[in-house]
């Protein structure tokens, strides 16, 4: 989060929305999903009403749209569908740089009526679990790398998506990972994304080509997670429309074209003491019981935590042996077979990465769930194995291999639930479920085309 932004308080606001001359106001709040969800108010009833009120179902909802209709989940949400009360937080207010009027857009957190923030809705349970970790005295510190591809515009599902064409006229049709030239083909895109993350004070860092045809990835500098969850929710926005204004499509799905390696979030996390001492190193340098306790956490809790880190049918299919992304908890220093890596660095930049998210999953949710995961391990003081040196692809597979799977394990660990909140873990899994029913109705290709005629 911008320094000059950490202490902003509703003065500061009404004073930078004055300073920017803003008449309009996106009011938002992300769901499930991570879909930007809220009102546009004019900036007068915004100044007025400080807030607004939507019902406790719009965060708590599939990406179909759907929400059971039975079950626990009303256990959680009334069925009267109660409204929620959003507040706004001022330190997210970003210009909206594509707007043809002064407009603003400020993320809201989802309160009840006596004034108790929703637990289930996902800004909500990274501050659950943020607000664990300060009472420790610990403050973690995250950064995401996060990876996407421009495709051509694709009108209908049921077309496979290609690769955009560039400057060049030519649509990419071989693999040009870290090509300086493959990503200047798409320079008046990346122009406008850069003006926009600027025009919004995104701390992005470095652009790079990734590995797949027309895939890209973004990085962030690292900083607290509430704040760089913010702001991978608006870059997601951001990249999305300017790809749209240049007649092309950006995707974050784990798997979006068949052949090439899936994207995903890789997430860098440490954590420093008040001092603001890295507490996964030793005064010596050497690494500490946190750093491999830590590590212990994540190799436990992963495969419990997989269908918040791989949240959609199709996630699953990025994870496959010698495709980039991990299928196992091995962990491992400078070595990118594993899910659980520990770049190379010196002792105050010691950090390890999560490898195993999907770049589909709710920014909130999977950086609340790889911190609990973290949190858990140092608490309980779990040990890690020992560190894999060779290649991780040649051993078995450890994580879920279908979004039923990890739903299962994920209702079955009552440790997650406890630093998540039951009520989440409730919602999350009911949804989810509602979302693999309706993906079971539709029949694919390689059904009609292999079964249609051979059973």
């Amino acid at each position: 989060m911008n320094s000059d932004r950490k202490h902003f308080n509703f003065n500061d606001l009404e004073q930078w929305l004055d300073r920017h001359r803003v008449t309009e106001i996106e009011c938002l709040v992300p769901d499930l999903t991570g879909v930007a969800r809220g009102k546009i108010l004019p900036r007068q009833k915004f100044t007025e009403d400080r807030g607004m009120r939507l019902p406790e179902a719009v965060v708590a909802m599939g990406v179909t749209g759907e929400f059971p209709s039975e079950g626990p989940y009303y256990d959680v949400i009334s069925p009267t569908d109660h409204d929620m009360h959003l507040r706004p937080d001022p330190r997210t207010v970003r210009i909206v740089p594509w707007a043809s009027d002064p407009t603003a857009q400020v993320v809201h957190d989802c309160y009840d009526k006596a004034g108790n923030i929703v637990p289930f809705a996902p800004r909500s349970v990274l501050r659950r679990v943020c607000e664990l970790f300060e009472a420790e005295g610990w403050n973690p510190i995250v950064a995401p790398e996060l990876e996407f591809y421009l495709v051509a515009r694709n009108t209908d599902p049921d077309m496979p998506l290609k690769p955009p064409i560039g400057r060049s006229g030519r649509a990419e049709t071989s693999r040009q990972a870290y090509s300086i030239d493959a990503v200047n083909e798409f320079d008046p895109l990346f122009e406008d994304v850069y003006s926009y993350c600027e025009q919004m004070e995104l701390n992005v860092d470095t652009l790079i080509h990734e590995i797949g045809a027309g895939q890209m990835e973004i990085n962030f500098f690292h900083d607290h997670p509430l704040g760089l969850a913010d702001e991978v929710f608006f870059f997601k926005r951001t990249v999305r429309e300017a790809a749209m204004r240049h007649n092309m499509f950006a995707t974050f799905m784990a798997k979006p074209i068949a052949g090439e390696p899936g994207s995903a979030m890789h997430i860098h996390q440490s954590i420093t003491d008040a001092g603001g001492r890295n507490i996964f190193s030793n005064a010596d340098g050497s690494a500490s019981d946190m750093f491999r306790w830590y590590i212990g956490g994540l190799q436990k809790y992963i495969p419990a935590a997989m269908a918040l880190f791989a949240p959609y049918v199709n996630s699953y299919r990025r994870l496959a042996r010698f495709t980039a992304a991990p299928i196992n908890i091995q962990w491992g220093t400078d070595n990118r077979t594993v899910g659980i890596r520990s770049p190379v660095a010196s002792p105050a930049a010691r950090r390890i990465e999560n490898r195993v998210i999907g770049a589909d999953a709710n920014p909130y949710v999977a950086l609340a769930a790889t911190l609990a995961c973290g949190y858990l391990g140092m608490k309980n003081r779990v040990e890690p194995t020992p560190e894999c040196k060779g290649d991780a692809y040649l051993g078995d597979y450890q994580l879920p291999r279908s979004l039923g799977e990890a739903l299962e394990k994920l209702r079955a660990e009552r440790d997650l639930a406890t630093v998540l909140g039951e009520s989440f873990i409730t919602v999350y899994t009911e949804v989810k479920e509602i979302e693999y029913a309706e993906f079971m109705k539709v029949i694919s290709p390689w059904e009609r085309e292999h079964l249609l005629l051979h059973v």
